[in-house]
């Protein structure tokens, strides 16, 4: 999904500009949220709806963490989410979605993105279990055995981007941890 958005940066934006960053960023949350252990020990779902959901995850922690700063970090957010959705565009193209579906499943998509970003939100703040909404978003179902490790991963996440210099992150700069919790 992300190949595609790395190639058109180098010609799209060749000066240092907001919307750079704003790219850089996207590209670095979207190679995390790829990473292979996801599929393979968390049992994320490797279709394009699993790649989705961990994608929007990963955008909603760091938008999550834009959102603690209250100078300057709103228009970079936007950013962001419109580099996100751009890509998501392109990538349906890109998949054989017609023109004329285009627009409606990027519309749906970004309401499904918006409904989980609440829930994440909410989940993050300690007003419902986080392991009942990624179970419930990211395998369809709110029990999912492995729910409770990609919610490990997320907290410890949510943590490490709290860590992080909001001036990096803004840098297009983003780190996440190893998936697998190497504590326990």
């Amino acid at each position: 999904m992300f190949e595609r958005a790395k190639e058109l940066a180098s010609r799209f934006f060749g000066q240092d500009t907001p919307r750079r960053r704003a790219h850089e960023l996207y590209v670095a949350v979207a190679e995390a949220a790829r990473r292979p252990e996801f599929y393979a020990d968390l049992d994320v779902p490797d279709t394009p709806e699993g790649r989705y959901d961990l994608l929007s995850l990963h955008v909603i922690m760091v938008l999550r963490r834009l959102k603690t700063e209250k100078q300057g970090t709103a228009k970079f957010a936007q950013l962001l989410f419109d580099v996100m959705f751009r890509d998501v565009d392109d990538t349906l193209r890109e998949m054989g979605v017609g023109d004329l579906k285009v627009g409606k499943k990027v519309r749906e998509y970004a309401e499904a993105f918006f409904g989980r970003a609440l829930a994440y939100e909410k989940a993050l703040d300690g007003e419902e279990p986080l392991e009942t909404a990624l179970g419930r978003n990211v395998y369809g179902d709110p029990e999912a055995p492995a729910a409770p490790r990609l919610a490990d991963y997320v907290r410890r996440a949510d943590a490490a981007l709290d860590a992080q210099p909001i001036s990096d992150i803004m840098s297009g700069q983003v780190h996440f941890p190893p998936v697998q919790n190497t504590e326990e």
